[in-house]
Protein backbone atom coordinates (compact mmCIF):
# COMPACT_ATOMS: atom_id res chain seq x y z
CA UNK A 1 0.00 0.00 0.00
CA UNK A 2 1.61 3.55 1.02
CA UNK A 3 5.60 3.89 0.61
CA UNK A 4 6.15 1.70 -2.44
CA UNK A 5 9.42 1.06 -4.15
CA UNK A 6 11.32 -0.22 -6.85
CA UNK A 7 12.21 -3.85 -7.74
CA UNK A 8 14.22 -5.64 -9.65
CA UNK A 9 11.87 -7.60 -11.88
CA UNK A 10 10.58 -3.89 -13.19
CA UNK A 11 9.71 -0.48 -11.96
CA UNK A 12 6.95 0.84 -10.26
CA UNK A 13 5.82 3.64 -8.71
CA UNK A 14 7.50 5.07 -5.15
CA UNK A 15 4.78 6.70 -3.00
CA UNK A 16 5.71 8.72 -0.09
CA UNK A 17 5.69 7.64 3.66
CA UNK A 18 7.29 5.61 6.25
CA UNK A 19 6.93 3.07 8.81
CA UNK A 20 4.75 5.15 11.73
CA UNK A 21 4.04 4.37 15.20
CA UNK A 22 0.38 4.23 13.92
CA UNK A 23 0.78 1.68 11.09
CA UNK A 24 3.05 -0.52 13.67
CA UNK A 25 0.54 -0.81 16.56
CA UNK A 26 -2.22 -1.38 14.08
CA UNK A 27 -0.42 -4.30 12.23
CA UNK A 28 0.71 -5.86 15.70
CA UNK A 29 -2.85 -5.61 17.08
CA UNK A 30 -4.64 -7.13 13.81
CA UNK A 31 -1.93 -10.07 13.76
CA UNK A 32 -3.00 -11.09 16.72
CA UNK A 33 -5.76 -12.87 14.75
CA UNK A 34 -2.91 -15.24 14.57
CA UNK A 35 -2.97 -15.96 18.39
CA UNK A 36 -6.02 -18.51 17.98
CA UNK A 37 -4.73 -20.20 15.29
CA UNK A 38 -1.45 -21.34 16.61
CA UNK A 39 -2.83 -21.61 20.37
CA UNK A 40 -5.14 -24.37 18.49
CA UNK A 41 -1.99 -25.94 16.27
CA UNK A 42 -0.47 -26.14 19.09
CA UNK A 43 -2.57 -27.51 22.43
CA UNK A 44 -4.59 -30.43 20.01
CA UNK A 45 -1.17 -32.56 19.99
CA UNK A 46 -0.51 -31.80 23.77
CA UNK A 47 -3.92 -32.91 24.96
CA UNK A 48 -4.08 -36.03 22.41
CA UNK A 49 -0.84 -37.06 24.50
CA UNK A 50 -2.32 -36.57 28.21
CA UNK A 51 -3.73 -40.53 29.29
CA UNK A 52 -6.63 -38.62 31.15
CA UNK A 53 -8.31 -37.02 28.21
CA UNK A 54 -7.51 -40.26 26.24
CA UNK A 55 -9.56 -42.31 28.59
CA UNK A 56 -12.43 -40.11 29.17
CA UNK A 57 -13.10 -39.54 25.12
CA UNK A 58 -10.64 -42.13 23.17
CA UNK A 59 -10.44 -45.14 25.77
CA UNK A 60 -9.85 -48.07 22.52
CA UNK A 61 -6.59 -45.83 22.18
CA UNK A 62 -5.68 -45.30 26.04
CA UNK A 63 -6.11 -49.55 26.01
CA UNK A 64 -3.90 -50.07 22.76
CA UNK A 65 -1.33 -47.73 24.22
CA UNK A 66 -0.96 -49.26 27.67
CA UNK A 67 -1.97 -52.79 27.26
CA UNK A 68 1.15 -54.09 25.65
CA UNK A 69 4.36 -52.34 25.63
CA UNK A 70 5.53 -54.33 22.55
CA UNK A 71 3.07 -52.81 20.52
CA UNK A 72 4.20 -51.33 17.02
CA UNK A 73 5.29 -47.88 17.28
CA UNK A 74 4.28 -46.79 14.23
CA UNK A 75 0.50 -47.69 15.11
CA UNK A 76 0.33 -47.53 18.91
CA UNK A 77 -2.16 -44.05 18.35
CA UNK A 78 -3.93 -44.64 15.22
CA UNK A 79 -7.41 -43.86 15.68
CA UNK A 80 -9.62 -42.12 13.04
CA UNK A 81 -12.04 -40.91 15.64
CA UNK A 82 -8.50 -39.42 17.89
CA UNK A 83 -8.04 -37.41 14.40
CA UNK A 84 -11.72 -35.97 13.72
CA UNK A 85 -10.80 -34.35 16.59
CA UNK A 86 -7.87 -32.84 15.45
CA UNK A 87 -8.89 -31.82 11.83
CA UNK A 88 -12.65 -31.35 12.39
CA UNK A 89 -11.19 -27.21 13.27
CA UNK A 90 -9.78 -27.52 9.83
CA UNK A 91 -12.95 -28.52 7.80
CA UNK A 92 -15.48 -26.17 9.60
CA UNK A 93 -12.73 -23.58 8.69
CA UNK A 94 -12.54 -24.02 4.84
CA UNK A 95 -16.18 -23.79 4.71
CA UNK A 96 -16.08 -21.13 7.24
CA UNK A 97 -14.00 -18.60 5.24
CA UNK A 98 -16.03 -18.95 2.21
CA UNK A 99 -18.51 -16.60 4.09
CA UNK A 100 -15.82 -14.57 5.73
CA UNK A 101 -14.88 -13.49 1.80
CA UNK A 102 -18.06 -11.87 1.42
CA UNK A 103 -18.39 -9.84 4.67
CA UNK A 104 -14.63 -8.96 4.34
CA UNK A 105 -15.31 -7.43 1.20
CA UNK A 106 -19.00 -5.92 2.24
CA UNK A 107 -18.40 -5.08 5.61
CA UNK A 108 -14.32 -4.74 6.13
CA UNK A 109 -11.84 -6.47 7.55
CA UNK A 110 -11.97 -5.68 11.19
CA UNK A 111 -15.57 -7.38 11.25
CA UNK A 112 -14.29 -10.72 9.88
CA UNK A 113 -11.91 -10.70 12.94
CA UNK A 114 -14.50 -9.54 15.37
CA UNK A 115 -16.38 -12.32 14.41
CA UNK A 116 -13.96 -14.83 14.36
CA UNK A 117 -13.15 -14.03 17.97
CA UNK A 118 -16.32 -14.30 19.17
CA UNK A 119 -17.03 -17.42 17.73
CA UNK A 120 -13.93 -18.70 18.58
CA UNK A 121 -14.28 -17.89 22.34
CA UNK A 122 -18.08 -19.74 22.26
CA UNK A 123 -15.80 -23.08 20.62
CA UNK A 124 -13.40 -22.48 23.94
CA UNK A 125 -15.95 -22.65 26.24
CA UNK A 126 -17.45 -25.91 24.95
CA UNK A 127 -14.63 -27.66 24.39
CA UNK A 128 -13.55 -26.64 28.31
CA UNK A 129 -16.84 -28.20 29.25
CA UNK A 130 -16.98 -31.33 27.35
CA UNK A 131 -18.95 -34.40 28.46
CA UNK A 132 -18.97 -36.76 25.61
CA UNK A 133 -16.77 -36.40 21.74
CA UNK A 134 -19.59 -35.14 19.60
CA UNK A 135 -19.46 -32.18 22.34
CA UNK A 136 -16.14 -31.85 21.82
CA UNK A 137 -15.83 -31.90 18.18
CA UNK A 138 -18.65 -29.56 18.47
CA UNK A 139 -16.46 -27.10 20.10
CA UNK A 140 -13.87 -27.89 17.51
CA UNK A 141 -16.08 -26.90 14.41
CA UNK A 142 -16.64 -23.52 16.03
CA UNK A 143 -13.32 -22.91 16.85
CA UNK A 144 -12.60 -23.74 13.14
CA UNK A 145 -15.47 -21.05 12.13
CA UNK A 146 -13.52 -18.66 14.27
CA UNK A 147 -9.99 -19.66 12.44
CA UNK A 148 -11.71 -19.40 9.11
CA UNK A 149 -12.78 -15.54 9.55
CA UNK A 150 -9.30 -14.79 11.15
CA UNK A 151 -7.49 -16.23 8.32
CA UNK A 152 -9.18 -14.91 5.81
CA UNK A 153 -9.03 -11.75 6.84
CA UNK A 154 -5.90 -10.61 8.82
CA UNK A 155 -3.24 -11.21 5.84
CA UNK A 156 -5.44 -9.24 4.04
CA UNK A 157 -5.98 -6.34 6.19
CA UNK A 158 -1.97 -6.48 6.98
CA UNK A 159 -1.08 -6.09 3.14
CA UNK A 160 -3.20 -3.62 3.04
CA UNK A 161 -1.83 -1.48 5.90
CA UNK A 162 2.06 -2.11 5.25
CA UNK A 163 3.84 0.14 3.31
CA UNK A 164 5.12 -1.73 0.52
CA UNK A 165 8.80 -1.64 1.78
CA UNK A 166 7.62 -3.11 4.90
CA UNK A 167 4.83 -5.14 3.76
CA UNK A 168 6.64 -8.56 4.43
CA UNK A 169 8.00 -7.80 7.45
CA UNK A 170 4.59 -6.62 8.46
CA UNK A 171 1.97 -9.35 7.20
CA UNK A 172 4.85 -11.59 8.82
CA UNK A 173 3.57 -10.67 12.05
CA UNK A 174 1.30 -12.84 11.68
CA UNK A 175 3.26 -16.22 11.42
CA UNK A 176 4.25 -14.78 14.51
CA UNK A 177 1.90 -14.42 16.72
CA UNK A 178 0.94 -18.07 14.96
CA UNK A 179 4.13 -19.32 16.64
CA UNK A 180 4.10 -16.74 19.67
CA UNK A 181 0.28 -19.32 19.72
CA UNK A 182 1.90 -22.57 19.92
CA UNK A 183 4.54 -22.01 21.93
CA UNK A 184 1.92 -20.79 24.77
CA UNK A 185 -0.20 -23.77 24.50
CA UNK A 186 3.03 -26.09 24.63
CA UNK A 187 3.68 -24.32 27.83
CA UNK A 188 0.15 -24.62 29.03
CA UNK A 189 0.01 -28.14 28.22
CA UNK A 190 3.51 -28.86 30.17
CA UNK A 191 1.78 -27.62 33.31
CA UNK A 192 -1.62 -28.59 32.79
CA UNK A 193 -0.37 -32.01 32.12
CA UNK A 194 0.74 -32.00 35.71
CA UNK A 195 -2.30 -31.20 37.19
CA UNK A 196 -3.52 -33.92 40.46
CA UNK A 197 -6.65 -35.06 39.17
CA UNK A 198 -6.56 -35.81 35.60
CA UNK A 199 -8.52 -32.63 34.74
CA UNK A 200 -5.48 -30.40 33.07
CA UNK A 201 -6.81 -31.32 29.62
CA UNK A 202 -9.82 -28.93 30.74
CA UNK A 203 -7.71 -26.05 31.43
CA UNK A 204 -5.77 -26.60 27.63
CA UNK A 205 -9.00 -26.31 25.62
CA UNK A 206 -10.60 -23.51 27.76
CA UNK A 207 -7.95 -21.50 27.77
CA UNK A 208 -8.23 -20.89 24.21
CA UNK A 209 -10.84 -18.22 25.27
CA UNK A 210 -7.70 -15.92 26.36
CA UNK A 211 -6.78 -15.15 22.58
CA UNK A 212 -10.16 -14.85 21.53
CA UNK A 213 -11.08 -13.01 23.98
CA UNK A 214 -7.24 -10.60 22.84
CA UNK A 215 -8.90 -10.99 19.07
CA UNK A 216 -12.11 -9.87 19.66
CA UNK A 217 -11.37 -6.31 21.96
CA UNK A 218 -8.30 -5.90 19.41
CA UNK A 219 -10.61 -5.56 16.53
CA UNK A 220 -12.87 -3.15 18.19
CA UNK A 221 -9.92 -0.93 18.27
CA UNK A 222 -8.62 -1.45 14.69
CA UNK A 223 -9.07 0.95 12.16
CA UNK A 224 -10.20 -0.16 8.48
CA UNK A 225 -8.10 0.23 5.50
CA UNK A 226 -7.95 2.50 2.84
CA UNK A 227 -8.70 -0.09 0.16
CA UNK A 228 -11.75 -1.48 1.95
CA UNK A 229 -12.85 2.22 2.80
CA UNK A 230 -13.11 3.27 -0.71
CA UNK A 231 -14.63 -0.07 -1.87
CA UNK A 232 -17.01 0.33 0.66
CA UNK A 233 -17.88 4.01 -0.65
CA UNK A 234 -15.81 6.00 2.65
CA UNK A 235 -13.50 8.34 0.05
CA UNK A 236 -13.24 10.90 3.04
CA UNK A 237 -12.68 8.80 5.73
CA UNK A 238 -10.18 6.78 3.25
CA UNK A 239 -7.82 10.02 2.44
CA UNK A 240 -7.81 10.85 6.19
CA UNK A 241 -6.64 7.38 7.01
CA UNK A 242 -3.91 7.08 4.06
CA UNK A 243 -2.29 10.19 5.45
CA UNK A 244 -2.38 9.23 8.92
CA UNK A 245 -1.07 5.53 7.89
CA UNK A 246 2.09 7.55 5.57
CA UNK A 247 2.60 10.35 8.27
CA UNK A 248 2.79 12.64 5.39
CA UNK A 249 -0.23 14.97 3.48
CA UNK A 250 1.64 14.47 0.34
CA UNK A 251 -0.89 11.21 -0.81
CA UNK A 252 -2.75 12.38 -3.63
CA UNK A 253 -1.26 9.90 -6.32
CA UNK A 254 -1.42 6.35 -4.38
CA UNK A 255 -5.28 7.69 -3.12
CA UNK A 256 -6.42 8.18 -6.58
CA UNK A 257 -4.51 4.89 -7.59
CA UNK A 258 -6.41 3.21 -4.95
CA UNK A 259 -9.61 5.24 -6.08
CA UNK A 260 -9.07 3.55 -9.62
CA UNK A 261 -8.44 -0.02 -8.28
CA UNK A 262 -11.93 0.49 -6.56
CA UNK A 263 -13.43 1.91 -9.27
CA UNK A 264 -12.41 -1.36 -11.37
CA UNK A 265 -13.36 -3.60 -8.41
CA UNK A 266 -16.86 -2.45 -8.52
CA UNK A 267 -17.44 -3.25 -11.97
CA UNK A 268 -17.18 -6.75 -11.11
CA UNK A 269 -20.11 -8.24 -9.93
CA UNK A 270 -19.27 -11.72 -9.38
CA UNK A 271 -15.43 -11.95 -8.19
CA UNK A 272 -15.70 -15.91 -8.04
CA UNK A 273 -16.33 -15.94 -11.81
CA UNK A 274 -13.89 -13.28 -12.46
CA UNK A 275 -11.15 -15.19 -10.50
CA UNK A 276 -10.95 -17.67 -13.08
CA UNK A 277 -9.88 -15.50 -16.63
CA UNK A 278 -7.34 -16.00 -18.07
CA UNK A 279 -5.83 -12.73 -16.66
CA UNK A 280 -5.76 -14.43 -13.18
CA UNK A 281 -4.68 -17.75 -14.20
CA UNK A 282 -0.83 -16.50 -12.32
CA UNK A 283 -2.63 -15.54 -9.07
CA UNK A 284 -5.26 -18.56 -8.88
CA UNK A 285 -2.62 -20.79 -9.46
CA UNK A 286 -0.22 -19.55 -7.05
CA UNK A 287 -2.95 -19.01 -4.23
CA UNK A 288 -3.65 -22.66 -4.78
CA UNK A 289 -0.27 -24.31 -4.77
CA UNK A 290 1.42 -22.63 -2.12
CA UNK A 291 -1.03 -23.54 0.54
CA UNK A 292 -1.03 -26.72 -1.06
CA UNK A 293 2.71 -27.48 -0.50
CA UNK A 294 2.43 -25.24 2.43
CA UNK A 295 0.69 -28.74 4.06
CA UNK A 296 3.03 -30.72 2.39
CA UNK A 297 5.89 -29.69 4.20
CA UNK A 298 5.10 -31.88 6.97
CA UNK A 299 5.22 -29.20 9.58
CA UNK A 300 1.84 -29.14 10.46
CA UNK A 301 1.65 -33.34 11.29
CA UNK A 302 4.61 -32.48 13.33
CA UNK A 303 3.45 -29.79 15.12
CA UNK A 304 -0.22 -31.38 15.69
CA UNK A 305 1.55 -34.35 17.01
CA UNK A 306 5.10 -33.62 18.32
CA UNK A 307 4.41 -34.57 21.99
CA UNK A 308 2.56 -37.54 20.26
CA UNK A 309 5.73 -37.78 17.88
CA UNK A 310 8.29 -37.70 20.61
CA UNK A 311 6.22 -40.64 22.73
CA UNK A 312 6.56 -42.66 20.00
CA UNK A 313 10.55 -42.63 19.55
CA UNK A 314 10.95 -42.89 23.20
CA UNK A 315 10.14 -40.09 25.42
CA UNK A 316 7.98 -40.13 28.55
CA UNK A 317 4.77 -38.44 28.58
CA UNK A 318 6.47 -35.26 30.46
CA UNK A 319 9.52 -35.33 28.23
CA UNK A 320 7.73 -35.35 25.03
CA UNK A 321 5.54 -32.70 25.92
CA UNK A 322 8.76 -30.74 27.15
CA UNK A 323 10.26 -31.10 23.98
CA UNK A 324 7.53 -29.95 22.31
CA UNK A 325 8.19 -26.76 23.94
CA UNK A 326 11.62 -26.49 22.89
CA UNK A 327 10.21 -26.90 19.05
CA UNK A 328 7.81 -24.12 19.79
CA UNK A 329 11.07 -22.07 21.07
CA UNK A 330 12.83 -22.32 17.76
CA UNK A 331 9.85 -21.95 15.77
CA UNK A 332 9.20 -18.56 17.54
CA UNK A 333 12.81 -17.44 17.35
CA UNK A 334 13.50 -18.07 13.15
CA UNK A 335 10.46 -16.20 12.31
CA UNK A 336 11.90 -13.53 13.70
CA UNK A 337 14.90 -14.32 11.74
CA UNK A 338 12.19 -13.79 8.38
CA UNK A 339 10.58 -11.31 9.60
CA UNK A 340 14.35 -9.56 9.69
CA UNK A 341 15.32 -10.58 5.96
CA UNK A 342 11.99 -10.94 3.92
CA UNK A 343 11.77 -7.46 2.71
CA UNK A 344 15.62 -7.05 2.45
CA UNK A 345 16.73 -10.88 0.66
CA UNK A 346 13.16 -10.95 -1.29
CA UNK A 347 10.66 -13.99 -0.74
CA UNK A 348 12.08 -16.37 -3.39
CA UNK A 349 15.66 -16.64 -1.37
CA UNK A 350 13.63 -17.64 2.07
CA UNK A 351 11.51 -20.24 0.14
CA UNK A 352 14.28 -22.09 -1.50
CA UNK A 353 16.80 -21.89 1.39
CA UNK A 354 14.03 -23.18 4.08
CA UNK A 355 13.21 -25.69 1.40
CA UNK A 356 16.45 -27.29 0.82
CA UNK A 357 17.08 -27.35 4.69
CA UNK A 358 13.59 -28.87 5.63
CA UNK A 359 14.25 -31.19 2.21
CA UNK A 360 17.49 -32.75 4.11
CA UNK A 361 16.21 -32.92 7.65
CA UNK A 362 13.21 -34.96 6.53
CA UNK A 363 15.85 -37.44 4.91
CA UNK A 364 17.68 -37.51 8.10
CA UNK A 365 14.60 -37.90 10.51
CA UNK A 366 13.29 -40.37 7.80
CA UNK A 367 16.84 -42.61 8.02
CA UNK A 368 17.06 -42.34 11.92
CA UNK A 369 13.85 -43.56 12.86
CA UNK A 370 14.54 -46.48 10.00
CA UNK A 371 17.27 -47.06 11.33
CA UNK A 372 16.32 -47.73 15.32
CA UNK A 373 12.46 -48.93 13.88
CA UNK A 374 12.94 -50.49 10.76
CA UNK A 375 9.79 -51.93 9.50
CA UNK A 376 8.66 -53.75 12.85
CA UNK A 377 8.27 -50.60 14.82
CA UNK A 378 9.29 -51.87 17.91
CA UNK A 379 12.63 -50.24 19.40
CA UNK A 380 14.32 -49.04 22.67
CA UNK A 381 15.73 -45.51 21.75
CA UNK A 382 19.06 -44.40 23.29
CA UNK A 383 18.65 -41.12 25.40
CA UNK A 384 21.47 -39.78 22.97
CA UNK A 385 19.89 -40.52 19.29
CA UNK A 386 16.54 -39.09 20.87
CA UNK A 387 18.23 -36.26 21.64
CA UNK A 388 20.00 -35.95 18.05
CA UNK A 389 16.46 -36.73 16.17
CA UNK A 390 14.86 -33.91 18.24
CA UNK A 391 17.83 -31.48 17.21
CA UNK A 392 17.34 -32.26 13.55
CA UNK A 393 13.34 -31.64 14.18
CA UNK A 394 14.10 -28.46 15.13
CA UNK A 395 16.54 -27.37 11.96
CA UNK A 396 13.50 -28.40 10.17
CA UNK A 397 11.35 -26.57 12.37
CA UNK A 398 13.89 -22.92 11.91
CA UNK A 399 13.98 -24.08 8.07
CA UNK A 400 9.57 -24.18 7.69
CA UNK A 401 9.24 -20.95 10.27
CA UNK A 402 11.56 -18.32 7.94
CA UNK A 403 10.51 -19.63 4.80
CA UNK A 404 7.45 -21.63 4.28
CA UNK A 405 5.47 -20.74 7.40
CA UNK A 406 5.31 -16.84 7.08
CA UNK A 407 5.34 -16.90 3.04
CA UNK A 408 2.65 -19.37 2.80
CA UNK A 409 0.53 -16.33 4.18
CA UNK A 410 2.36 -13.63 2.82
CA UNK A 411 2.18 -14.17 -0.95
CA UNK A 412 -0.94 -15.20 -1.38
CA UNK A 413 -2.42 -11.82 0.05
CA UNK A 414 -0.49 -9.86 -1.60
CA UNK A 415 -0.72 -10.89 -5.42
CA UNK A 416 -4.18 -10.15 -5.63
CA UNK A 417 -5.80 -6.69 -7.70
CA UNK A 418 -8.93 -5.22 -5.14
CA UNK A 419 -11.64 -6.75 -7.20
CA UNK A 420 -10.89 -10.01 -6.47
CA UNK A 421 -8.57 -9.79 -3.23
CA UNK A 422 -11.25 -11.59 -0.64
CA UNK A 423 -12.15 -14.78 -3.45
CA UNK A 424 -8.58 -15.03 -3.76
CA UNK A 425 -7.73 -14.78 -0.24
CA UNK A 426 -10.74 -17.49 0.66
CA UNK A 427 -9.27 -20.20 -1.92
CA UNK A 428 -5.91 -19.86 -0.48
CA UNK A 429 -7.28 -20.61 3.45
CA UNK A 430 -9.82 -22.78 2.01
CA UNK A 431 -7.05 -24.94 0.08
CA UNK A 432 -4.79 -24.24 3.61
CA UNK A 433 -7.52 -25.64 5.40
CA UNK A 434 -8.73 -28.52 3.47
CA UNK A 435 -5.13 -30.50 3.06
CA UNK A 436 -4.23 -29.40 6.91
CA UNK A 437 -7.77 -31.39 7.47
CA UNK A 438 -6.92 -34.39 4.94
CA UNK A 439 -2.99 -34.23 6.03
CA UNK A 440 -4.30 -34.44 10.10
CA UNK A 441 -6.83 -37.30 9.26
CA UNK A 442 -4.35 -39.36 7.70
CA UNK A 443 -1.30 -38.45 8.73
CA UNK A 444 -1.58 -41.48 12.25
CA UNK A 445 -2.77 -43.76 9.37
CA UNK A 446 0.17 -42.96 7.09
CA UNK A 447 2.51 -43.39 9.97
CA UNK A 448 1.01 -46.44 10.82
CA UNK A 449 1.21 -47.93 6.97
CA UNK A 450 3.68 -45.92 5.13
CA UNK A 451 6.05 -46.18 8.60
CA UNK A 452 9.56 -44.49 8.38
CA UNK A 453 8.95 -43.65 4.53
CA UNK A 454 6.41 -40.92 5.60
CA UNK A 455 9.07 -38.83 6.04
CA UNK A 456 10.30 -39.21 2.63
CA UNK A 457 7.06 -38.74 0.94
CA UNK A 458 7.50 -35.35 2.85
CA UNK A 459 10.93 -34.58 1.28
CA UNK A 460 9.92 -35.59 -1.85
CA UNK A 461 7.19 -33.36 -2.00
CA UNK A 462 9.52 -30.34 -0.77
CA UNK A 463 11.64 -31.06 -3.91
CA UNK A 464 8.79 -30.75 -5.93
CA UNK A 465 7.76 -27.32 -4.55
CA UNK A 466 11.22 -26.08 -4.55
CA UNK A 467 11.07 -26.53 -8.24
CA UNK A 468 7.71 -24.90 -8.10
CA UNK A 469 9.08 -21.37 -6.10
CA UNK A 470 12.19 -21.55 -9.13
CA UNK A 471 10.28 -21.71 -11.83
CA UNK A 472 6.78 -19.99 -11.44
CA UNK A 473 7.02 -17.95 -8.57
CA UNK A 474 8.59 -14.13 -9.34
CA UNK A 475 9.97 -11.94 -6.58
CA UNK A 476 7.48 -9.55 -5.00
CA UNK A 477 9.15 -7.74 -2.68
CA UNK A 478 8.72 -4.03 -2.24
CA UNK A 479 5.90 -3.91 -5.28
CA UNK A 480 2.85 -1.83 -4.03
CA UNK A 481 -0.05 -4.01 -3.88
CA UNK A 482 -2.20 -2.39 -6.07
CA UNK A 483 1.31 -2.50 -8.78
CA UNK A 484 1.61 -6.00 -8.37
CA UNK A 485 -0.12 -7.00 -12.49
CA UNK A 486 3.68 -5.53 -13.98
CA UNK A 487 5.33 -8.62 -11.92
CA UNK A 488 3.02 -11.15 -13.57
CA UNK A 489 3.36 -9.42 -16.94
CA UNK A 490 7.14 -9.06 -16.74
CA UNK A 491 7.33 -12.91 -16.19
CA UNK A 492 8.52 -14.90 -18.61
CA UNK A 493 6.08 -18.16 -18.38
CA UNK A 494 2.99 -15.99 -16.58
CA UNK A 495 3.41 -13.04 -18.89
CA UNK A 496 1.66 -15.19 -21.78
CA UNK A 497 -1.68 -14.67 -20.14
CA UNK A 498 -1.77 -11.08 -20.05
CA UNK A 499 -2.96 -8.94 -22.95
CA UNK A 500 -0.32 -6.83 -24.14
CA UNK A 501 -2.71 -3.86 -23.33
CA UNK A 502 -3.96 -4.71 -20.52
CA UNK A 503 -2.63 -5.22 -16.68
CA UNK A 504 -4.70 -7.22 -14.58
CA UNK A 505 -7.05 -5.27 -13.44
CA UNK A 506 -8.28 -5.07 -17.33
CA UNK A 507 -7.21 -1.43 -17.75
CA UNK A 508 -4.08 0.05 -19.15
CA UNK A 509 -0.77 -0.51 -16.71
CA UNK A 510 0.70 2.62 -15.11
CA UNK A 511 3.44 4.63 -17.11
CA UNK A 512 6.16 4.55 -14.61
CA UNK A 513 7.78 7.78 -13.35
CA UNK A 514 11.05 8.40 -14.45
Amino acid sequence: MAGGAHFDGGTTKDYPGKLTGFVLLTCIVAATGGLIFGYDLGISGGVTSMNPFLKKFFPSVYRKETADTSTNQYCKFDSQLLTAFTSSLYLAALVASFFASYLTRKMGRKFSMLAGGIIFFAGAALNGGAKDVGMLIAGRILLGIGVGFANQSVPVYLSEMAPARYRGMLNMSFQLMITIGILIANLVNFGTNKIAGGWGWRVSLALAAIPAAIVTVGSLFLPDTPNSLIDRGHDDAALNMLRRICGTNDVEEEYKDLVVASNESKKIKHPWANILKRKYRAQLTVAIMIPFFQQLTGMNVIMFYAPVLFKTVGFGANASLYSAVIIGVVNVIATFVSIATVDRFGRRTLFLEGGTQMFICQLIVGTMIAIKFGTTGEADIPKWYAILLVLIICVYVAGFAWSWGPLGWLVPSEIFPLEIRSAGQAITVSVNMFFTFGIAQAFLAMLCHLKFGLFYFFAVWVFIMNGFIYYLLPETKNVPIEDMAIVWKKHSFWGRFIDDDQDNNGKPPHTPEV
